[in-house]
């Protein structure tokens, strides 16, 4: 029976922090999504030695071939017909088998390929947009409704024409196939991934970062990286001069001294988040779209020229997500502490409009803290999505579009809704909103359900539910074939 490793890697959410996290200065609050991706790396003895195939099973024509040459230089080359290049697939096989070599020494590595590797690669249905597969089925745009689709439902095109959802696919399949490289390899073992913060996820966050940028062509933020291998948290950049001698073109150098968990240049922050107790995140996928890229230089242009009226917006800013990610991690606390009365107050509070949530003067004194905590909750989200809406208009970029604020505005109004908004750098192709969740209420009347009726019904957007909720697993684990929903199938496609 051939070994088989298979590692997952969850996506992301940006709800605080946009365009801040590229500034070592100010942190951002990202949370990883249960949606994953999955790395199935396995012998195979049908291939020639020193072989690597790569399948990606949910698009049309995506089985890539290789060769692995380990001296005098590790150099992985494509081979066969199919002309779709896959430049992060084949960056991260470059980079991790360099690593390895480095690590492990050319004969064990030599010993590790004389088998050949198969490598299938699939994601979750929630990184692709499901919207004409439920018209296709009839089906209403209702998280229910996405639970009939099969698991890793092939999206019937070519991987450079899918729609993808901004979960943050690129990373998660990276930080994936790089983490299960690793171990494969016996470069880390499998339990250093059962350790949080430990030197085996470290490595792996730091090959997973720099593959990634240089994929990208340029050294991002990284936060989408740091959620998929630690998770939910509280995310601090990295220094970009860090990578900056090995992305260039030039011959490379030693990887290990760089990516190596002891560099001390690797000084970025990762500190515990998660969402409170009996609330959900909500995801859409809006059909509009928008150019990040080009949206982040335009607010960084906007950020050099008007250095003292930007500044003085982010520092507010910077302030205000810290609110946020205190308060929301202040009611995980106040749970902990009375459990039943928190429970009380989400329900109270999912039946009513956030402007009711402290008139009651009948409110039990053991649920006025709680109740307050949700409100303060609610009033920080709201001026964070003013101050990013102000920092647009100043830059002239759509960071929340007025179709945006429209739906927006609509659903923060329903009872039961914290807050919401556009994740990340903005535009026009996603909201997130933070619903109560409570742990009894009636059927048809749960935040839950209000906010998809008005998503089905809307008219001015294209608006899709996305059925991730927070991951509250840490990133990056091992998996076994058998328990994941449709990997089996897939691996045998």
């Amino acid at each position: 029976m051939p070994r088989t490793t298979v590692i997952s890697a969850p996506g992301k959410v940006l709800i605080a922090g946009g365009y801040l996290v590229l500034d070592p200065a100010y942190s951002g609050v990202v949370v990883s999504t249960s949606s994953r991706f999955y790395t199935a790396l396995r012998d195979e003895p049908s291939l020639k030695p020193d072989t690597i195939r790569v399948r990606s099973p949910q698009f049309i024509d995506a089985t890539w071939l290789y060769s692995a040459v380990l001296e005098p230089s590790v150099l992985i080359e494509p081979l066969g017909e199919n002309s779709s290049k896959n430049k992060f697939v084949h960056l991260a096989l470059q980079h991790t088998l360099s690593l390895a070599v480095e690590i492990k020494g050319v004969d064990a590595v030599r010993e590790a390929l004389s088998r050949a590797l198969d490598i299938t690669i699939v994601g979750d249905n929630d990184f692709y947009s499901q919207r004409s597969r439920l018209e296709a089925l009839g089906l209403p745009r209702t998280i229910k409704s996405l639970s009939s689709i099969p698991p890793f439902c092939p999206t019937e095109v070519r991987l450079s024409e899918v729609h993808k959802t901004g979960l943050g696919s690129s990373a998660a399949l990276i930080t994936s196939l790089t983490s299960a490289l690793l171990v494969h390899l016996s470069v880390i073992p499998e339990a250093s991934l059962s350790d949080d913060s430990g030197e085996g996820r470290r490595l792996a966050h730091n090959l997973a970062q720099f593959v990634h940028c240089v994929a990208q062509g340029k050294v991002g933020s990284g936060f989408d990286v740091s959620a998929a291998v630690f998770g939910s948290h509280l995310y601090t950049r990295f220094g970009p001069s860090v990578i900056q001698e090995l992305m260039s073109d030039d011959a490379l150098p030693k990887l290990l001294p760089v990516l190596s968990p002891s560099n001390n240049a690797w000084d970025y922050r990762v500190e515990n988040f998660k969402l409170p107790p009996y609330t959900r995140i909500m995801l859409a996928d809006v059909d509009a779209g928008s150019d990040t890229p080009s949206l982040v230089g335009k607010v960084l242009k906007w950020r050099k020229e008007k250095s003292i009226e930007a500044d003085a917006l982010w520092k507010h800013l910077d302030q205000l997500n810290q609110s946020l990610a205190q308060t929301l991690l202040h009611l995980s606390k106040l749970h902990d502490q009375d459990p039943e009365n928190y429970k009380n107050a989400v329900k109270y509070v999912s039946s009513l409009h956030s402007v009711q949530w402290d008139a009651n003067p009948l409110q039990p004194a053991e649920e006025l803290p709680i109740v307050k905590a949700f409100s303060e909750a609610h009033e920080i989200s709201q001026e964070v999505r003013s101050k990013m809406k102000q920092m647009g208009d100043f830059s002239g970029v759509p960071i929340e579009p007025a179709e945006q604020t429209r739906l927006l505005d609509i659903c923060i109004s329903l009872p039961g809704v914290v807050g919401g908004g556009v994740p990340g750098a903005g535009g026009y192709d996603a909201i997130w909103l933070l619903v109560c969740d409570p742990a009894s209420c009636k059927p048809d009347q749960t935040p839950l359900q209000r906010v998809e009726r008005i998503w089905s019904t809307y008219k001015e957007l294209n608006v899709s539910p996305l059925s991730s909720k927070e991951s509250l697993a840490k990133g990056i684990r091992l998996e076994s074939v058998d328990e994941i929903p449709g990997l089996a199938s897939m691996l045998n496609t």
